[in-house]
């Protein structure tokens, strides 16, 4: 869910396409006839247009009914049988219980205090989410969940990054690395410790390059020494870590492990790809994170160039294999969790997202179409900034990290609320 977040009290997986920060706009998807489109994916004109008001970030409006031959407004996948089970429907139902937990916290209780956008309580994102539970187990098909959702359900559009409702998705994942539990020659690149003492640290903190140095080898002279936690062969490796917020580790002593988002200094995350195109290094047009990763295999030293660029800095602790974190203190589910930026948006509460995503066919290859997607909004990220801005965790592993590499596209996000 990623990223490097400036209070230290929230949890940080980040995008992989973190490193894009200010990409140009893609434009608008041909998702279906013009006049399909307007109606029902971009907000009514009465609620963005000609406005003198400051809108709310969330817009309520009618469920958006499918447009002729283009199904892709229902989630067609929870109904899908793989090996024999409902693989994404158990993942659904796995993901509103997580979120019910956290309703029921006084930290939920806390977040909904003051929530700026009228008729989003806590109550009723918890009665919704119930509903919407039962309607799952009852519904047999993505056309019978539509209507039924089409009756009982009001849809909050989010006014995106245009207050026409486009909204920006990229996606993150929980990279798999090899690393040691001592320095070796081979392993020297470390991660670490929270601080215990970084509420007493000064501000302005020192940044990644004071820390660790440009070489990423200096942390042991300074504030860091002793807090090592892991070490790895590559130094990109344990920033991609900070980036992502979370990983699975395979030991050099045959044992499996993970760690966890542990906090951060006050620094907000400074784009490495941004910065590689502002040097000319690469066209910020297309950039991708394959296309970002191919430059440093071709020129590692650049590393101790443009990772020291980025003030920002992320702590881990050892997680034992637990599952990757959102900030809402409840494991993240892949394709059903999202994060987004928790100063606007609801945490835990159920939506739908629409856009164009990547997939991996029988052969491995790549293949982007547009779906919608029931999630639940369970996470956040430095990042991930205003009303126009979705993250989608794709989950642990070199297929999830290849997809998230190449996901950015544009789309829109509802929050699924009860009618009053």
């Amino acid at each position: 869910m990623l990223n490097k977040l400036t209070t230290i009290s929230l949890s940080l997986p980040v995008v992989l396409l973190t490193f894009l920060v200010g990409m140009p706009s893609l434009g608008q998807l041909k998702l279906s006839p013009a006049e399909c489109q307007l109606k029902k994916w971009y907000l009514p004109e009465s609620s963005s247009a000609n406005s003198q008001q400051k809108l709310p970030v969330l817009i309520p409006r009618v469920p958006v009914t499918c447009c002729e031959d283009d199904t892709s407004c229902m989630d067609q996948a929870i109904y899908q049988i793989e090996n024999g089970q409902p693989a994404h429907k158990k993942a659904l139902l796995q993901s509103i219980d997580r979120s019910l937990r956290y309703l029921q916290t006084p930290r939920a209780e806390a977040a909904y205090q003051n929530y700026q956008v009228p008729g989003i309580t806590r109550d009723r994102v918890y009665k919704s989410l119930i509903r919407f539970r039962q309607l799952l187990l009852t519904t047999n098909s993505a056309a019978a969940l539509h209507t039924a959702i089409s009756q009982e359900f009001v849809l909050y559009q989010s006014i995106g990054k245009d207050s026409k409702g486009s909204v920006l998705f990229t996606a993150y994942y929980e990279p798999m690395y090899t690393a040691s539990r001592v320095p070796t020659a081979e392993y020297r690149y470390p991660v670490y410790k929270l601080p215990p003492d970084l509420d007493s640290w000064s501000l302005p903190h020192p940044t990644r390059l004071e820390l660790e140095g440009a070489d990423g080898l200096q942390a042991s002279k300074g504030k860091l020494r002793g807090l090592e936690l892991f070490w790895f062969r590559d130094r990109l490796e344990p920033y991609m870590v900070q980036i992502q917020g979370s990983a699975k580790l395979q030991l050099t002593d045959g044992t499996l492990t993970s760690i966890g988002y542990a906090g951060n200094i006050a620094y907000n995350y400074k784009s490495i790809g941004r910065e590689l195109a502002n040097d000319g290094k690469l066209p910020l047009q297309g950039m991708t994170m394959p296309i970002i990763l191919d430059y440093f295999q071709k020129y590692p030293q650049e590393l101790n160039v443009y990772i020291p660029r980025d003030p920002s800095f992320v702590f881990f602790q050892e997680t034992k294999g637990a599952p990757a974190q959102g900030s809402i203190s409840q494991p993240l589910t892949a394709e059903r969790s999202i994060a987004t930026d928790k100063s606007l948006m609801p945490p835990g509460a159920l939506a739908l997202i629409r856009s164009e995503f990547p997939f991996a066919d029988s052969t491995g290859k790549l293949k982007h179409r547009i779906v919608s997607r029931y999630v639940l909004d369970q996470d956040t990220g430095g990042a991930i900034k205003g009303p126009g801005r979705v993250d989608y965790f794709l989950g642990t592993g070199k297929i999830a990290g290849d997809r998230a590499g190449v996901t950015v596209s544009n789309g829109q996000l509802f929050y699924l609320l009860l009618k009053p």
